[in-house]
């Protein structure tokens, strides 16, 4: 009786180990639960939900399993900027635009970042750079009619606002006022 029994411990012992190798269970490395996509999209929902301490907890995890994964830069930049921490998003911009330099979308948040600091030629190169890849895009053409303006640069932010009408992109009637004043012109 005996002996039987330890035949069936044997069996058992040669079915299960294999299953609990083959699992990984005994794995030195420990592999992350998800993966960098998955990460990326659980930071993206807390970003939407404006839950933007936790999105950087998600788009930390998706950059330490893919360190390259420049979406997952420019999305926690912008969950930095939405708290304050201005230069870490300018960072992680950077850091995007390195990875994927034909990103109009990182651009125009770094130059809305260097807006934000008063650091106008910053956020104004940035802009061109994102209308060189999206010449399109009448919302780039205002931002940097508006960056142009807090220069005091009113013609080249007329040409933008005309650029800006031109794609049908509407104006804010508070800063035609406000651009029209400083200026002392209609257009």
């Amino acid at each position: 009786m005996r002996s039987r029994k330890v035949q069936l411990v044997q069996v058992v012992a040669l079915m299960v180990i294999p299953m609990l190798f083959s699992c990984g269970l005994f794995q030195k490395t420990k592999k992350p639960p998800y993966d960098a996509e998955a990460y990326f999209s659980l930071g993206t929902i807390q970003l939407d939900n404006g839950v933007n301490e936790q999105a950087i907890v998600f788009y930390n995890k998706a950059l330490e399993v893919n360190p390259r994964y420049a979406e997952a830069y420019l999305n926690r930049g912008i969950a930095y900027r939405r708290q304050g921490l201005i230069e870490l998003a300018i960072n992680d911009y950077t850091k995007s635009l390195e990875l994927n330099p034909k990103d109009a979308r990182a651009y125009v948040n770094r130059g809305n970042a260097h807006l934000e600091r008063n650091r106008y030629e910053n956020a104004i190169s940035d802009y061109s750079k994102a209308l060189e890849i999206d010449p399109r895009d009448g919302r780039i053409y205002y931002s940097r009619s508006y960056a142009y303006y807090l220069k005091k640069d009113f013609d080249k932010s007329w040409e933008d606002v005309n650029q800006t009408r031109a794609l049908g992109y509407p104006i804010p009637s508070d800063f035609l006022s406000d651009l029209q004043k400083a200026s002392g012109r209609q257009q």
